[in-house]
């Protein structure tokens, strides 16, 4: 799925929630922006991994649903860091990788208190490009725990992965403060495995991001 592609069913799912938000005046839809810090990380045995900073931004849509619970969507852009342990015959060094991706998520929000106070849960589509290596004057550095594995054949990774969504939004009706934790359903490492690369053959890791975000509702 190309970026394009994730506009248009964004715009799609935006466009059907807000005529379903019409159907009774005691309902709400919002429309936002959202932005945050990434700490990214790969739950993983076959590599020496360090969490990295990134950011993500996007765009939101809050409507009421039923009963306590709304339903958020939105699609947003990440950029996420991470280091990972590597070597050549004279250093050992955490070698820093970064990976853009875009994001759909769709999740069912419990209002503790409506407006103000809810906690939020769901699956997001992932869609990414490369594991690409900050610095290519170590793409020739031995990854950690390998003899003929480098910084560069470990680069290209999957492109879609699914995650799982938990966490907590709060604040005003117009602003909001959230703290959420993803986790990869989908091994984001698979695509090395079809790879004609030495010694890979059934390498595994699940994402793992704890985002720290703000969103403003207009």
């Amino acid at each position: 799925m190309s970026i394009k592609n994730l506009f248009i069913v964004t715009a799609l799912i935006v466009s059907f929630q807000q005529l379903t938000a019409q159907r009774n005046f005691n309902e709400y839809n919002r429309l936002g922006v959202t932005g945050g810090l990434t700490f990214f990380d790969i739950n993983t045995s076959d590599l020496t991994t360090k969490k990295g900073q990134g950011f993500t931004a996007g765009f939101t849509t809050r409507g009421s649903f039923r009963n306590n619970f709304d339903l958020v969507y939105g699609i947003n852009f990440t950029q996420s860091n991470i280091e990972i342990g590597a070597s050549d015959l004279i250093e050992s060094r955490n070698l820093e990788y970064s990976i853009l991706a875009a994001q759909i998520n769709l999740l069912a929000s419990y209002n503790i208190i409506e407006h103000h106070l809810s906690l939020e849960f769901g699956p997001i589509l992932n869609v990414n490009g490369k594991m690409k290596l900050d610095e290519k004057a170590y793409e020739d550095y031995i990854v950690d725990g390998y003899t003929t594995v480098t910084a560069q054949d470990i680069e290209d990774i999957s492109s879609f992965n699914f995650r799982l969504m938990g966490g907590i939004t709060g604040g005003l009706k117009s602003f909001r403060l959230g703290a959420h934790y993803q986790y990869g359903l989908t091994n984001m490492l698979n695509n090395l495995n079809d790879k004609d690369i030495s010694e890979i053959e059934d390498i595994k890791g699940n994402s793992s991001t704890f985002i720290i975000s703000a969103v403003l509702y207009f």
